[in-house]
């Protein structure tokens, strides 16, 4: 019977790479997001593949869906063992004085409450399993902050302090914490999200990078993490493209 991985934030990017990967590496996949349809492929794909998986429609914002999936991972066979919080995102790049309440209340409903909605949800199973993990996929704007990204990165602090003290909290306890924060990673969503649609603003984020990271580079580090041997806890791992040697420090190939 194969062990059961959750990933929210499962219908594109970074977490449909990681629920194709972990299912190569022998978990029984519950991908979790809000679009069925996004899901209804990818699973497909997955079991066209030979692996096994779940798609279960969850909104990390609501308590009743977050409830519902619990229940749902709690009716399948096998133990649960894996939970990657992945579901996320950022809203605008303006400066604090004149940021969109709105928008920091987003990013901070999805990136640090959806993460402790569904830990809480989980974690019974989690721990009942005997081996269980708790991976985050944050950001390093969870560790430097840079001009208009007062709420994304303040929405990224917020879930590294979240992760960490869960580590701490449970101490003694058969399940690792562990956080993934990624530098520069192409998808083909995330900057189109945060700029409202607007694709040109999007690529701008990327120009001259001959090679940053994409999603299956994230999903590598997170099969990696979650398939160390049970008493290996990796607290943290920062993950960056070569052209990026700190948040600030990005070579930019010169055009023309």
């Amino acid at each position: 019977m194969k062990p059961i991985a959750i990933v929210t934030g499962a219908s594109s990017g970074i977490g449909a790479a990681t629920a194709r990967r972990l299912a190569t590496e022998g978990f029984h996949v519950v991908a979790a997001a809000r679009r069925a349809d996004r899901l209804a492929e990818l699973v497909t794909a997955i079991r066209d593949a030979d692996g096994t998986a779940t798609a279960v429609g969850c909104d990390v914002t609501d308590d009743a869906s977050v409830a519902a999936l619990a229940r749902r991972v709690d009716d399948l066979p096998g133990a649960a063992t894996l939970l990657v919080n992945n579901a996320g995102g950022a809203r605008g790049l303006d400066p604090v004085e004149s940021g969109s309440v709105a928008d920091w209340r987003w990013m901070y409903e999805v990136n640090v409450l959806g993460t402790l909605r569904v830990t809480q949800a989980l974690l019974p199973a989690l721990q009942a399993s005997g081996a269980g993990t708790v991976l985050v996929i944050g950001s390093t704007a969870g560790q430097v902050v840079y001009e208009g990204g007062g709420g994304y990165t303040a929405a990224k602090h917020g879930q590294t302090a979240l992760a960490e003290t869960l580590r701490l909290e449970l101490c003694g306890r058969p399940v690792r914490v562990v956080e993934i924060d990624p530098g520069m990673v192409r998808t083909d969503e995330f900057g189109l999200v945060r700029f409202g649609g607007d694709a040109a603003r999007a690529d701008a984020v990327y120009a001259g990078v001959a090679q940053p990271l994409v999603a299956d580079d994230i999903a590598d580090c997170v099969a990696w993490c979650a398939t160390r041997p049970q008493h290996v806890n990796v607290d943290r791992l920062v993950v960056r493209p070569l052209a990026q040697a700190a948040q600030h420090k990005v070579h930019r190939a010169q055009s023309g």
